[in-house]
């Protein structure tokens, strides 16, 4: 099996389970939104983008932690819209919006996938 798929499926089951766990211990949001709320109640949307990225990053060939890590994250939150009509935060930092799992390891999947662009990019121009 690709490590993608091993770390989105531990990614997945990291996200729900500690939703499960926390959600009355830390502050529980529902947001209906995405990132920072906004677009709140397009969920037809999101599970449409969802959908797309998943098999986006199904059909990229690198077997890349990033994207197993960006996608555990979209299936996560995925899995929170099409059961629970929104997404469920609880990791409330005060300076930022509440998140979750899912929302953070989608975010270290895209900026580890954009070093490895640069760095890449960098290297193909070095003669």
């Amino acid at each position: 099996m690709k490590k993608i798929y091993i770390i989105a499926l531990i990614v997945i089951f990291l996200d729900q389970i500690t939703k499960y766990i926390f959600k009355n211990y830390f502050t529980y949001t529902k947001n209906y939104g995405a990132a920072f709320g906004i677009l709140q109640n397009q969920q037809i949307f999101f599970i449409i983008i969802s959908i797309i990225a998943i098999i986006t990053i199904i059909l990229i060939k690198k077997d890349l932690i990033s994207l197993g890590f960006l996608l555990g994250g979209v299936i996560g939150n995925l899995i929170d819209r099409s059961y629970y009509g929104y997404v469920i935060d609880f990791i409330d930092l005060k300076i930022w919006p509440s998140f979750n799992l899912a929302d953070a390891f989608s975010t270290i999947g895209v900026i580890l996938l954009i070093i490895y662009i640069i760095r890449n990019d960098i290297n193909s121009k070095k003669p």
